[in-house]
């Protein structure tokens, strides 16, 4: 996790997708702190509905090492700082490390990191002296399982170590850290690993004082008299991301290390923040994140290395209600618990998850955060006044289940949504409704506008009623089949 002066995280209702493109990637990172952590096993089945391809764990949880199993999914791993102090300290420990949390998962378990702590240098700086020695025994370890070219290993590093980020070209490390830094870029060197970094423009923004302009921050253009320019290089630079990511490599020419790839570890956007956090909303986290994977599946590097792509895994992928501090520290979420998403992401320049003008593909659900009441509401005039046929959510019939509110009304208000559409129908419902391109249906209840109207397969699994889990007891749920599932889904999406 983030040390906790880093304030927030984002909960965007999102329907996106995380491709490999070209060598560049978007992935998500899982934290646990929160309430109602989804099992292991509904965790992944909410990451193949989205088609995630990369993900980071802050530790090496075997439920989730397992689950992933099998699922081509690369999985980063992390030591904790809890647990660097140990491994540090004892090339024994690191490798007992090494054989418990990577040798016994791969090559079912697709590991091909591990992220040695997590900003060692900002957030425990008495355990700097252990942490390049720990990174050397990880390295051994897997040498000595022939697993070091697959599995590379390097330590997440905050903006923080970087006193004076802008502009870049005369950016360096704080110097209380060059000798730790040098012997860290020194390391990743003679490994061919990659520097990992967590940059974050909303801290950059928010802490700057109205040094840059929140457009900077968001990715989106500037006019002719707000250019941000490097003075010594005349670099224009259209995004704070990718100043700090070329802050990152001036730093690291300063230290004369070249040639070593930055990979984002950790960015994003809270969606939700206190009332002294006004720029935490939900439209600069929409606006952030679709822009940030626009940026980097564009597969260009900052302007000092425009050929070296920004892989970046976004933070993250559940809210973390049980994190300390204001408000944004617990609003980084990109999907609920039950594995629906806050709003559509594009994934490219030209690629807008949005419906389109025939309505097919696009669906009008219930809000996940809606007041129970307005949705009850909402639900009793779609299908009254609305005339919305509810039928298929009545007792027995195949929309009923799950029997919650949030169901049943997505059932009623897409189905008003689709017959009205064409005469000026909206979907609101006293904003408690919202547009999204994921296909609710589920099993044999097929919502009006899916492209498998005629067909009875499962699109995105409960993806917007309660993901089903697992009971303790042993009773079925639809994800125990979901392997099954999703070589159907493979096979006709090969053939559309």
């Amino acid at each position: 996790m983030k040390p906790e002066k880093w304030q927030g995280r984002v909960f965007l209702l999102l329907t996106f997708m995380f491709y490999d493109v070209s060598g560049a990637f978007i992935g998500i990172n899982i934290g646990t702190d929160l309430t109602s952590l989804p099992s292991a096993v509904d965790v992944v089945a909410i990451l193949k509905a989205h088609q995630v391809s990369h993900v980071r764990l802050y530790d090496a949880d075997r439920r989730m090492l397992n689950a992933l199993a099998g699922t081509g999914i690369e999985v980063m791993v992390g030591v904790t700082n809890e647990e660097v102090l140990g491994i540090g300290e004892s090339p024994s420990v690191a490798a007992a490390w090494v054989n418990k949390n990577v040798v016994a998962y791969v090559p079912q378990t697709n590991i091909t990191a591990i992220a040695v702590g997590s900003e060692v240098l900002s957030s425990i700086p008495n355990a700097s002296p252990i942490l390049v020695p720990a990174m050397n025994y990880l390295h051994n370890a897997l040498v000595a399982s022939n697993l070091s070219s697959q599995v590379k290993v390097s330590s997440p590093q905050s903006m923080d170590i970087i006193p004076r980020p802008f502009p870049p070209s005369t950016a360096t490390f704080n110097s209380t850290w060059n000798s730790t830094m040098y012997q860290i870029l020194q390391f990743l060197k003679n490994t061919k690993s990659f520097y990992m970094l967590n940059a974050y423009p909303y801290y950059g923004y928010t802490k700057g004082n109205g040094i840059f302009p929140i457009d900077y921050a968001l990715f989106r253009p500037l006019s002719r008299t707000k250019q941000i320019v490097d003075p010594n290089t005349l670099f224009l630079y259209t995004s704070m991301f990718d100043s700090m990511v070329d802050a990152t490599y001036y730093s690291m020419d300063a230290l004369n290390f070249s040639g070593i790839p930055i990979l984002v570890t950790e960015s994003g956007w809270p969606w939700l923040g206190g009332g002294n956090e006004p720029d935490a909303t939900l439209e600069n986290a929409q606006t952030y994140n679709n822009n940030l994977i626009r940026r980097v599946l564009n597969n260009s590097g900052p302007p000092s290395q425009p050929t070296i792509p920004i892989s970046t895994y976004i933070y993250e992928m559940f809210n973390e209600d049980k994190r300390p501090g204001p408000t944004s520290e617990k609003n980084w979420g990109t999907f609920f618990t039950n594995g629906t998403s806050l709003y559509p992401l594009s994934l490219g320049s030209s690629s807008q998850l949005t419906g389109n003008s025939s309505g097919v593909g696009a669906f009008c659900v219930a809000k996940q955060e809606a007041d129970t009441d307005a949705l009850q509401a909402g639900l009793n005039w779609a299908c009254g006044q609305g005339q919305s046929n509810c039928t298929a959510i009545q007792a027995g019939k195949p929309c009923y289940d799950p029997d919650t509110l949030q169901n049943h009304a997505s059932y009623a208000y897409n189905d008003y949504f689709h017959k009205m559409k064409s005469v000026g129908g909206t979907c609101d419902f006293g904003g408690t409704a919202t547009i999204t391109n994921v296909d609710p249906s589920y099993g044999s209840c097929i919502f009006a506008g899916s492209s498998d109207s005629n067909k009875s397969v499962v699109t995105a699994p409960a993806a917007f009623g309660p993901m089903p889990t697992i009971d303790v007891g042993g009773s079925t749920s639809i994800l125990q089949v979901s392997e099954f599932v999703y070589l159907i889904l493979a096979i006709i999406l090969a053939l559309v």
